[in-house]
């Protein structure tokens, strides 16, 4: 899984390096590729368990989904979904919704936390 999960990393999806430009430096971190179980989350914030998964026309009436969906609920995750054509239409508006469901299960998000927050001092 892991060999795979980096392969992905490797071969973002235009969704997905739209997405990573701009949730990167937020807190809690968020991860790319992810595995959890027999499954690679696209987007995950693991501090709070939100899943991102970013989906192709593929995926359009995919009963895997639902069975990857069910699956990383039972563990605790929230799921949420975006169709690449509209984070490519839209990348700040999905952004936007990401980080809202952030702060909706875990308290506010910033871009960059103080120093003190992160146990050092960082350069200016």
């Amino acid at each position: 899984m892991t060999v795979n999960a980096r392969a992905l990393r490797t071969g973002a999806t235009e969704a997905e390096r739209l997405i990573w430009l701009r949730v990167r430096s937020y807190r809690p971190r968020f991860t790319r590729q992810l595995p959890v179980g027999r499954y690679i989350i696209d987007l995950a914030c693991r501090g709070v368990r939100l899943a991102i998964e970013f989906d192709g026309s593929q995926h359009a009436d995919n009963p895997d989904d639902l069975t990857r969906t069910r699956f990383l609920e039972s563990l605790g995750w929230r799921v949420i979904r975006f169709w690449n054509f509209d984070v490519v239409d839209n990348p700040d508006g999905v952004a936007t919704a990401i980080l809202a469901a952030v702060a909706q299960r875990g308290g506010p998000t910033h871009p960059r936390p103080l120093p003190s927050r992160e146990g050092r001092m960082k350069d200016a």
